[in-house]
């Protein structure tokens, strides 16, 4: 039995990698109603993410590497949390690179996030009997067969040695270590698979296919695709996948959930939505040298996020790309765009 009690108004929060792209989103929604501890390195997160909460009362940042071990309690700067008597009662972790620049480039650090830093916060679940949402990815699946969209009880094709394999069997054993704690320690999570995910604050030209797009055609360059413009993808705005991470939360019971938009679209189509809605003056470039840290995107199949938690994506695609093509306008030189 814990010796915690929650004697505040609101609900002690940990956003292990808060300060990242859809961390930081989260941040935003969540602090509206709870105390918020962010912690995040920096090392692929960004401090002007961030930076409006920081003067938030209900918000505080803690500059960590969770490949090492956090303990709240001696934190002064959470006293006003009363984390000693209240403790924590959830826990996000997004702690760990997501875009294949970042993980090509930080591949060990990237498996430690995965291992240590999951390990570290399944140990904080356990001490503040706290509930956690762990957020896996859709390329724990492997690459799709055919057209068919992947469900939860799907196992997945994966070469374990191949190039994207820090990323994506990193998380397939955070997993396993989180459902086993579950087991084991009695730990009361939940596992989020997220698709593509995209909206304001991705960092432009990273790798992802949509900020991207979008810096080359703000600057008339062309768009370049890789393979065949008819392959298909999905993408999910920002939002969406917040509010799906938020009702996973704020669900009964445990359980692995996709969450991600389940409509296809070609990749053709998007960069001529993109050209078109930029106004630009951008060529479409196919490039069958395909870079082998791409690999074609699955679709999601959200039955039951859909049944069970009352989840499905509201943003259309023209209006996600509008607002982020607005959002990387206006930070052309925070993103690094080139002109």
């Amino acid at each position: 039995m814990s010796h915690y009690k929650k004697i505040l108004d609101r609900s002690n929060i940990v956003v292990a990698g808060g300060a990242g792209f859809i961390g930081s989103h989260l941040c935003d929604r969540l602090v509206a109603d709870a105390n918020v501890i962010c912690v995040d390195n920096f090392v692929t997160g960004a401090e002007e993410n961030i930076d409006l909460l920081l003067k938030n009362e209900h918000f505080k940042f803690i500059k960590h590497d969770l490949r090492e071990n956090l303990n709240l309690s001696q934190l002064p700067e959470l006293d006003e949390f009363k984390i000693k008597y209240q403790g924590v009662q959830q826990i996000y972790h997004l702690a760990c690179p997501t875009s294949p620049r970042d993980y090509r480039r930080l591949p060990i650090e990237t498996l430690e996030a995965n291992a240590l830093a999951t390990k570290h916060l399944l140990d904080m679940a356990v001490e503040y009997e706290a509930r956690l949402v762990f957020s896996s990815t859709s390329a724990i699946y492997g690459e799709p067969e055919k057209s068919k969209p992947f469900t939860e009880d799907h196992w997945g094709f994966i070469d374990h040695l191949g190039k994207r394999s820090c990323y994506n069997e990193g998380k397939r054993f955070a997993e396993t270590m989180v459902v086993n704690f579950g087991e084991h320690r009695h730990v009361d999570w939940r596992i989020a698979r997220v698709f593509n995910t995209y909206g304001p604050r991705l960092k432009a030209e990273d790798g992802r296919l949509i900020p991207d797009f979008v810096s080359r055609a703000l600057n008339n360059r062309p768009l370049i695709i890789f393979g065949s413009p008819h392959a298909m993808s999905t993408f999910c705005y920002i939002s969406d996948i917040v509010d799906g991470l938020m009702k996973l939360m704020a669900s009964d019971t445990t359980g692995v959930y996709n969450l991600g938009h389940p409509d296809a679209v070609e990749i053709g189509k998007v960069a001529a939505t993109i050209i078109a809605l930029t106004n630009s003056t951008s060529k479409v470039d196919i490039d069958n040298q395909i870079p082998d840290y791409i690999v074609r995107q699955g679709i999601p199949n959200i039955t039951k996020a859909r049944d069970q938690l009352g989840w499905f994506p509201l943003i259309s695609l023209a209006q996600g790309l509008e607002k982020t093509i607005d959002y990387i306008k206006a930070h052309q030189g925070v993103l690094g765009v080139k002109a």
